[in-house]
């Protein structure tokens, strides 16, 4: 069988990610491959590691992308931070709660979970409960940004609850970053992971990760050995660390670096509040015009995710006959429920460089057109001109 040369159609994204890459993002991947330790690209590194610590907005030293996805960020933290024995408190409000669990228990340590219904955030008042039950808990592990969902959880109060009690946190913000405020070092967050294929608009395949003071010395003095040699960021900040000599520890994805350099550049350049403020404006639009179509939002506005909107599926409507299409008559791609909320949702992505108007306008004209095909429960006519008059 002869096999040529993959050519992908062009679409538009507007799942919960990937999202569009910016055109810039895919510019800086293809140029020269040069090597990992060679000194241009160490310089990078050191312009990458300020980049990421403005997006992040801190000051942690180990402020660095892990060669992996964001679920390999999530398994960075986990891995060093927990030891067999430990108990860690498991904040569930949708399926990423779920994998930190499942990361709990492959450490050898006992998760106590703190459940709320998914479309809702994380409920303070109930993390203080687990906390005050569970004295010997050295760890709280939650989702800022629920992708399954489209829910936000208040991270501040979160994280200061768990070290009122001694705890220190662990934060998924693998959708938040770049899309919605992350304040690492004002809500005091020891560790932190996120993805470069949501609002970042990069290629996915890295996971930006930070960790501050309190988490580095808890890491450097384990009783055992991390259980990934690969994650053990004993080993890693030899070629990360501050100031350190940079030691060879694996090749790193050189291409996919120079595209997550070239998308923190676009970041620093627009601002990071206005980047939030464009985010929540593109959601006010696609929120007017899902509302004049009739359709639901999941998640109560005061605790909605602007970048990730979670559409209930009109009584008597095929959820996925209507994404595929979406896909086919507009290349239009957008998600579908996770776990328990599978056939119930569709899940649609303002991210990053598709967190525009033309997608707004896109998804709106194309859902209602498909919908009205189908002989939906749906108001048909109205829902354009809703979202052009919040955008102008």
């Amino acid at each position: 069988m002869q096999i040529s040369s993959f050519h992908p159609p062009v679409r538009t994204l507007m799942g919960p990610g990937p999202s569009d890459v910016n055109p810039r993002i895919l510019e800086a991947m293809s140029r020269p491959t040069i090597g990992h330790l060679d000194p241009v690209f160490v310089s990078m590194m050191d312009e990458m590691k300020a980049l990421l610590q403005f997006a992040f907005q801190t000051q942690n030293a180990l402020t660095m992308p892990v060669s992996g996805p964001g679920s390999a960020g999530m398994e960075t933290c986990f891995v060093n931070l927990v030891e067999p024995g430990d108990t860690v408190i498991v904040c569930q409000n949708g399926v990423f709660g779920g994998r930190m669990k499942e990361n709990v228990e492959r450490c050898g340590a006992t998760a106590v979970m703190v459940e709320d219904p998914w479309g809702r955030a994380v409920d303070p008042h109930k993390l203080e409960d687990a906390l005050k039950a569970h004295p010997e808990a050295r760890l709280v592990a939650f989702v800022h940004a629920e992708t399954s969902t489209g829910a936000q959880s208040d991270a501040k109060t979160l994280a200061e609850i768990a070290h009122n009690h001694d705890a220190l946190v662990i934060m998924d913000a693998v959708t938040s970053l770049g899309g919605t405020p992350v304040m690492i070092d004002d809500w005091q967050i020891d560790a932190v992971y996120s993805g470069t294929q949501k609002c970042l608009s990069c290629t996915p395949g890295l996971s930006p990760v930070s960790f501050g003071e309190q988490a580095l010395n808890r890491i450097k003095h384990r009783k055992t050995k991390v259980q990934s040699w690969f994650m053990d960021l004993n080993l890693v900040m030899g070629y990360w660390g501050s100031g350190a000599k940079r030691a060879y520890h694996h090749t790193a994805p050189i291409n996919a670096l120079y595209g997550l350099h070239e998308a923190l550049v676009i970041l620093q350049e627009e601002g990071l509040e206005q980047a939030w403020a464009r985010h929540a404006r593109m959601h006010q639009a696609l929120k007017a015009g899902f509302e004049a179509m009739g359709l639901r939002f999941v998640v109560p506005e005061a605790e909605r995710l602007p970048q990730l909107n979670a559409i209930s599926i009109p009584q008597g409507v095929d959820e996925a006959a209507v994404r595929a299409q979406l896909l086919q008559d507009y290349d239009l791609e957008i998600g579908a429920g996770l776990g328990a909320m599978s056939g119930k949702i569709w899940r649609v992505g303002l991210m990053g460089f598709g967190a525009n108007p033309k997608n707004v306008r896109l998804c709106l004209g194309a859902l209602e057109d498909v919908l009205s095909r189908m002989k939906a429960p749906i108001e048909r006519g109205a829902a354009l001109a809703a979202a052009d008059r919040v955008l102008g």
